[in-house]
């Protein structure tokens, strides 16, 4: 991988690869916001929930492969691997920090 993972970016993959949930609160700035799947996820509650149903739902592990970063902006080029049509992919995660937090990503 091309650098080092920001803590609240690596702590984001290690809670999707099935680390405990409760640290996302950790690594997500109260008023942060995920974009998947065309939903929007706004807030600690709903990016948890949204999380725990993406993991019940395809069974997926996650392997990051590049960073890039642009200022505030981190993009992320992972493997995904599932229970979904097409897998594995390869989808880029861009991520905006907020001092140490994530306060937005975009998955696709």
């Amino acid at each position: 991988m091309g650098t080092q993972l920001h803590d609240s970016i690596a702590t984001f993959f290690r809670v999707s690869n099935g680390a405990e949930a409760s640290a996302l609160r950790h690594c997500f700035s109260e008023s942060a916001v995920v974009r998947d799947e065309s939903h929007t996820h706004r807030g600690y509650e709903a990016i948890q929930a949204w999380l725990l149903e993406a993991r019940r739902k395809y069974a997926y592990a996650v392997e990051p492969l590049d960073v890039a970063q642009q200022g505030a902006s981190v993009k992320v080029r992972a493997k995904v691997t599932g229970n979904f049509p097409g897998s594995p992919v390869e989808l880029d995660h861009v991520f905006r920090l907020a001092g140490d937090r994530i306060d937005f990503l975009e998955i696709g």
